[in-house]
């Protein structure tokens, strides 16, 4: 069964596609004989309620040199289209959540979005993490400079992040009695204004920040712990981390056994979690990564369990 299948997703020119789970999805949804359409970011509109893009037929190959081809763009109404990959990147601002709802106009016309366009809104990729309070390290949220710093001073050393950032953008490591930290809270907060995470410092994070796949609730049996370099703290690839593959642990397991549900129930066919030293940190819901570095690694085809799923739902 030929299917077309559109992703919405950042420039494909710019991506890395050694380590870009998108492009890993689509080399399997060509494989599999698939029509491939490309859609910007810019691409979206709505006419007379309908959901249209300005869409390019796309080809794709796995070489460096030369990764893909684009023909010229032409108007579609999305609901008839048979999938849509939701591959932008953070952050969620206003103009992601009204592409969120141009998708969610192509659903109610037959379109499977994965991830659901409605739990790419609910499930803020830092705040959804606590609904697991069982699972999560000490948190706090606020937007209050003197109650971040209480929080510092009962915990110590503490990681601050803004809510919408990726990639380990804007992310702080700090500590009570730290001279910047006033400085750091008010580059945060915008001086009161946005809300900030802060979460106690792990010390695990010298094993790695480990990213776990879940696909349709089920998790990849390897996780991608992400090891933080030099004197660098934070163990983003895009920050310089090194990505080893290790088996889940049984924490692990146990933590994404009790976050599935939830996560399932809400459409969310393909997330990452990030774990710390057994400590749920984030839940990635936007475009999650690691596809690639664990296909190498283990000899896994990980885009092609996602398609097993996706086929079986249509």
């Amino acid at each position: 069964m030929s299917l077309r299948v559109a992703v919405l997703m950042d420039p494909i020119q710019s991506i890395h596609i050694e380590k870009d789970s998108s492009f890993a999805m689509l080399l399997e949804a060509q494989r599999r004989g698939h029509e491939l359409l490309y859609l910007p970011p810019s691409s979206l509109a709505i006419r007379d309620a309908a959901p249209w893009a300005h869409a390019q037929t796309l080809r794709v190959r796995d070489d460096a040199r030369g990764w893909f081809e684009l023909d010229a763009a032409q108007w579609i109404d999305l609901r008839g289209v048979d999938v849509i990959l939701a591959r932008k990147d953070p952050p969620v601002d206003d103009q992601f959540i009204y592409d969120t709802m141009v998708l969610e106009l192509a659903q109610a016309g037959g379109a499977l979005v994965v991830n659901d366009p409605r739990g790419l809104r609910d499930a803020n990729e830092k705040l959804f993490a606590l609904r697991f309070p069982q699972c999560i390290p000490p948190t706090l949220v606020a937007r209050d400079a003197t109650e971040i710093k209480r929080f510092a001073a009962e915990h110590g050393q503490i990681v601050l992040k803004p809510l919408d950032g990726m990639g380990g953008r804007s992310v702080f490591r700090s500590h009570h009695g730290d001279p910047n930290l006033n400085v750091i809270l008010e580059t945060l907060t915008g001086e009161g204004r946005q809300f900030a995470m802060a979460q106690r410092y792990l010390p695990g994070i010298r094993d790695g920040d480990k990213r776990i796949l879940l696909i349709d609730g089920e998790p990849v049996p390897y996780a991608l712990a992400r090891m933080p370099q030099g004197d660098e703290f934070r163990g983003n690839l895009a920050r310089g981390g090194k990505g080893v593959g290790t088996p889940l642990t049984a924490r692990e397991r146990e933590i994404a056994q009790q976050v599935a549900p939830e996560l399932r129930a809400r459409g969310m066919v393909f997330v990452g979690l990030d774990v710390i030293g057994g400590f749920l940190t984030e839940v990635n819901v936007t475009s999650p990564t690691c596809i690639r570095e664990l296909d190498a690694q283990f000899g896994l085809n990980i885009a092609g369990q996602l398609f097993d799923v996706i086929e079986r739902n249509l």
